[in-house]
């Protein structure tokens, strides 16, 4: 047996590192070693490389992406027990999600999740989604917002009444002011006016209008949605000359159809800012503005706290008017509430694929604009 200062001091002086303390006596010198940096290093993947094989050994279907894993309640099923491989299994990347894999669950509840279906049984990693051919993309802000907001949409969907024509027994505060009135957007209107006011005459039990001609944007969701085109507000206004009218979307009276008369503003749902043209009236009026990204996000955030489950066809509209008045949920002045409510929405409307819609959405917003000129744009 060899001393270990023998050892040391039959080592090259350029692989010994030498911590001495003396001790009360001063006669005895400790001496410790270690190898050079190189020798450490090779040594060190040497070990890492022993731990990954037997890794491998213990699981052979890890890697380095999200595999399935069957329940281990079905200990008897042969085929649910055994492990899968990428090579195995196209739905080895599935995208985590809450509260767990499908396949680790009972049946959901809730098979649309929140519109983000589509992208986590395609997803890819944790913010990737495949496509036919092998083409893999990342997941656009939309789908991003849905899959994070997927768990508390459903909750929220999970507290409202099963049928959209249930009222609460103890009904919140909607205002009687609203009741039969016509709800009406601004001019050059666009689909959050116009869903807006769909929306909130379901909601209020009025009659909506349009202001003006409809885009081929605010076409393409209601042909979608199989939901009605409303009347234009002076073909309503002919038959109702003293009709209440609730401004939806704007508040200024140079956006105001001229057909409307200020005396008969009964209220108004907005979220733009108040600026010199803000109309001005005699009497108090019925009010909700909010600083969020679209008017569509106000009504339909009411129908919640109000504990009522706006119908599919509705829910489709409104979402789809957020997703145009945020960008798809990107623009400047998207808010936390946009992007729940659109999550929420999505799930009431059946949507396995939000960001399709979007897709086709856009299409169609994009013809509109390539017939507009330079000046018109």
């Amino acid at each position: 047996r060899v001393s270990f200062s023998q050892y040391i001091g039959n080592l090259p002086v350029r692989q010994r590192f030498f911590i001495s303390n003396k001790n009360t006596n001063n006669d005895q010198l400790l001496s410790i070693t270690s190898f050079t940096i190189s020798e450490f290093m090779q040594r060190a993947r040497f070990l890492l490389a022993v731990l990954v094989i037997i890794a491998h050994l213990l699981h052979p279907s890890a890697s380095s992406n999200p595999v399935c894993v069957t329940d281990s309640s079905s200990t008897n099923d042969n085929n649910n027990n055994k492990m899968t491989s990428p090579a195995d299994n196209s739905n080895n990347n599935k995208r985590p999600r809450s509260p767990s894999n499908a396949e680790m669950q009972p049946p959901s509840k809730h098979p649309h999740m929140a519109g983000a279906k589509a992208a986590i049984e395609e997803g890819v990693g944790e913010h990737g989604r495949k496509y036919g051919g092998g083409f893999v993309r990342k997941l656009t802000e939309v789908e991003e917002q849905v899959i994070s907001h997927e768990k508390e949409a459903e909750k929220i969907v999970d507290a409202l009444p099963k049928d959209d024509k249930s009222v609460p027994e103890v009904d919140l505060y909607l205002p009687q002011s609203l009741k039969n009135v016509i709800f009406c957007g601004h001019l050059v209107t666009d689909l959050d006016s116009i869903a807006g006011a769909i929306g909130a005459a379901a909601l209020y039990g009025g009659v909506p209008a349009a202001a003006s001609k409809l885009n081929s944007e605010t076409k393409f969701a209601l042909e979608y949605w199989g939901v009605e085109a409303p009347t234009a507000i002076e073909v309503l206004l002919k038959t109702r000359p003293n009709a209440g009218v609730c401004l939806v979307d704007h508040q200024q009276t140079s956006q105001m159809n001229p057909a409307i008369q200020a005396d008969n503003i009964v209220g108004v749902i907005d979220h733009h800012a108040l600026q010199s043209k803000t109309i001005v009236t005699e009497k108090p009026i019925y009010i909700d503005i909010r600083p969020w990204g679209s008017m569509s996000t106000i009504v339909a955030h009411t129908y919640l706290t109000h504990s009522r489950r706006p119908p599919k066809q509705i829910a489709g509209m409104l979402l789809c008017a957020i997703l145009s008045d945020t960008l798809n949920l990107q623009g400047p002045t998207t808010t936390e509430w946009d992007r729940l409510v659109v999550a929420v929405l999505a799930d009431i409307a059946g949507v396995d694929d939000i960001d399709k819609l979007a897709s086709q959405q856009f299409k169609a917003k994009s013809k509109e604009l390539a017939s507009m000129s330079a000046v018109n744009l």
